[in-house]
């Protein structure tokens, strides 16, 4: 347990430099993907690969959603964020921005698995659903007014989507951190790190690294185009290199921490250091990206945003 602490506080000391370095200033964005953002992912992915998966015994896993990890899950979820996405845009809900990041994400993980990048499927099938399964509940619970069943991380996200005090991008920086700091971890430790041939999910987890670095790009340009014409203003690329892998890497610590917490009370520390962690980046995010008002980004979604 002590190397998994020692680790995370490590990344989180990464991560949040990386997050403070987004605005620095205005940098005009490439014409075309950086070699920095190619050479930087690659040192970082041979960094993290030194850091080798700590040994946990393989659960199985018993939830109900996906129990099978079929192909056709992936396909429900995506449709059902289709049709979300195509009432959110039809109004100019700021919630939008991550509707259509989690929808283009999803698409690409489909088509990783569809490629053969992934060598469990099956558990990725799971981890998918069940991810997809948390992001609706929340959102359900929020929009019903049961927001004390929502995680903080998450309400400092959605109360910023509804005040609509913020721009897209940190509308879609504080849902990413709510999902991938607070949600994910759980995830991953509730479908399992290890397959039952005793090979750790390590591998495929690290994998969509390079992938997410090559959508975001395309992501930005389409959130520019159709919500905020802002949104591509500053080149994150390099950040965001930083920020994805760091916290993509502490979701696999927290979730060994929370597998391997020798009792529950030492678990009940583990749930709560990722409910700390997830939410102080909110409020830093929540700071950093705060605007005086959305009138000039919601005219341009009231123009584009159908798509």
């Amino acid at each position: 347990m002590g190397r998994i602490r020692g680790r995370t506080r490590i990344v989180a000391a990464a991560t949040t430099a990386a997050l403070a370095g987004i605005l620095h200033g205005p940098v005009p964005v490439a014409a075309e993907p950086s070699p920095l953002v190619v050479g930087l992912g690659t040192l970082l992915d041979s960094t993290i690969a030194l850091l080798p998966p700590a040994p946990a015994e393989h659960t199985p896993y018993a939830g109900q959603t996906c129990p099978d990890g079929s192909s056709t899950c992936i396909d429900a979820t995506i449709a059902r964020m289709q049709e979300r996405l195509a009432g959110l845009a039809e109004s100019c809900e700021h919630s939008v921005i991550f509707s259509l990041a989690y929808l283009r994400v999803t698409e690409d993980v489909r088509e990783a698995v569809r490629e053969g990048d992934y060598v469990d499927p099956v558990w990725l099938g799971q981890v998918d659903a069940v991810f997809a399964e948390d992001y609706f509940e929340t959102v359900a619970n929020w929009e019903a007014g049961r927001k004390d069943l929502v995680p903080r991380a998450w309400q400092i996200a959605l109360a910023a989507e509804d005040d609509r005090s913020m721009s897209a991008l940190g509308n879609f920086m504080l849902a990413m951190n709510a999902h991938i700091n607070r949600d994910f971890p759980h995830v991953t430790a509730e479908v399992g790190l290890t397959g039952a041939d005793g090979t750790s999910h390590k591998r495929d987890h690290d994998m969509y690294n390079k992938r997410l670095d090559a959508l975001l790009d395309p992501v930005f340009t389409e959130m520019a185009a159709r919500f905020d014409p802002t949104f591509d203003d500053l080149d994150i690329s390099v950040p965001a290199a930083v920020i994805m892998r760091g916290w993509r890497e502490m979701v696999w610590r927290h979730a060994e921490a929370l597998v391997l917490a020798p009792t529950p009370a030492a678990k009940r520390l583990v749930v709560q250091e990722i409910e700390a962690y997830a939410a102080a980046q909110a409020l830093m995010i929540r700071t950093m990206f705060a605007i005086p008002d959305s009138a000039k980004r919601d005219a341009w979604c009231a123009q584009h945003g159908r798509g």
